[in-house]
């Protein structure tokens, strides 16, 4: 039995103008960062020094926090190449648990710019310990780079987004690891600190969107860094096994998570909060 439908029966909906874009010289221009002030936590190296060049390119102006003393040589190059740009990239040395510190630090950044639109906090730690050989210790300080650390940072950020009445968005680095348990590898600590990380950018986009500031996650699968090829070293075996547990057969690498810093930050995501980027090459979806 079939049923036929009169389409001259249904109401059409009233049609709204929509501007023609492709005949702009700039293409998807709610990517573009441009004038915005940006702030990335655990930028002197790695992760968040790769985030920092796509934030960057895509017209902000950065600043990287990180506990390190200077940051890596890559970093230096990277601040020439802004100049390049058109924009700035600038250092500040802080333990993100200074709290007293990090809120002077992005308030005093806030003060010369006139402005705060964005934050990647990228600072975070890793420890490889069996649970029934952890201490107190080691376990609190997890939590407190990871978790308190990461809170505290996007606390203040917030806080003067609040001041400036501009809004913003927050991108808080958590891992597949805050979803998934690990086979073969051992880190329970590590584990809970970045699925508490999930949970907090839940809460604080609830919070703050009131205030017109998103807040989500980025959760990475396995990257490839300087720090992993170590750990292969050690132990050979992760360097065959790794790849086979995820849906593409290979691991990350650093400027695979360009695009999605520009994109949670940008207007490109702008009705994107509560929300969980997950880019684990399928890892969690067996």
């Amino acid at each position: 039995m079939s049923v036929s439908i009169e389409t001259t029966q249904v109401p059409t909906a009233p049609m709204t103008s929509q501007p023609v874009l492709l005949g702009q010289q700039a293409r998807m221009p709610e990517f573009s960062l441009a004038g915005k002030v940006v702030l990335v936590s655990g930028a002197g190296r790695g992760l968040g020094l790769t985030q920092s060049e796509a934030l960057l390119e895509a017209g902000a102006k950065v600043y990287a926090l990180d506990r390190l003393e200077e940051p890596a040589p890559e970093f230096y190059e990277l601040q020439q190449r802004a100049k390049e740009l058109g924009t700035e990239l600038h250092y500040r040395r802080i333990d993100v648990r200074d709290t007293e510190l990090l809120n002077s630090v992005i308030e005093g950044i806030a003060q010369v710019e006139g402005r705060m639109d964005g934050l990647v906090a990228a600072a975070g730690i890793q420890q490889e310990t069996p649970a029934l050989e952890y201490s107190a210790k080691d376990s609190n300080t997890m939590f407190e780079v990871n978790v308190t650390g990461v809170f505290m940072t996007a606390q203040a950020v917030a806080k003067q987004m609040i001041r400036f009445g501009n809004g913003g968005s927050i991108a808080m680095i958590a891992s597949m690891s805050g979803t998934i348990a690990n086979r073969g590898l051992i880190c329970p600590a590590y584990n809970a600190s970045k699925a508490a990380v999930i949970q907090l950018g839940r809460n604080l986009a609830a919070e703050w969107g009131q205030y017109n500031i998103r807040v989500n996650t980025i959760s990475p699968g396995y990257i490839v860094t300087a720090m992993v090829e170590k750990l292969f070293v050690e132990f050979p075996e992760r360097r065959d096994q790794w790849p086979k547990e995820n849906m593409l057969g290979r691991l990350s690498r650093p400027e695979e998570y360009r695009g999605a810093a520009v994109f949670l930050l940008s207007d490109a995501s702008s009705f994107m909060t509560g929300s969980d980027l997950r880019m684990d090459g399928g890892h969690a979806a067996w």
